[in-house]
């Protein structure tokens, strides 16, 4: 990734991945908004979307799907936005990426494998709920 980068254009995209991990919403959009890609991807495989749910940041989740981050991409270590909002527990997150159409069972560490090998009935039941 860093190939052919300054120093201030690492910084800045080093920057970009940490607004997501701290749910800075409106930063991010902007950011986004101006031409980041919202499929911004670190070296290992994550996107702004995996940071932003993982560490439970609905807002941020909302914002960037809005602005056409997608859902089914899977880092390196076969994980979704997905698998790790469930990890997390984070109902709101999971409802989002839902019914934004993330499917539960995309990935080596899914949403449901994750919820099953970590027993967490309420996310497998969340997960396996029909969506309107």
């Amino acid at each position: 990734m860093s190939e052919g980068l300054t120093d201030d254009e690492l910084r800045f995209l080093q920057e970009t991945f940490d607004l997501a991990r701290e749910g800075d919403t409106a930063a991010l959009a902007e950011r986004v908004d101006a031409g980041v890609p919202a499929d911004l991807t670190n070296s290992g495989g994550d996107t702004l979307l995996i940071l932003a749910a993982y560490h439970t940041h609905a807002e941020t989740v909302r914002a960037l799907l809005e602005r056409g981050a997608d859902h089914s991409r899977v880092n390196d270590k076969g994980q979704t936005a997905l698998g790790a909002a469930v990890f997390r527990q984070a109902r709101e997150v999971v409802e989002l990426l839902l019914d934004a159409g993330a499917d539960p069972a995309l990935g080596r560490q899914s949403g449901i494998a994750v919820a099953q090998v970590f027993d967490l009935p309420e996310m497998t039941e969340l997960l396996n709920a029909p969506r309107a």
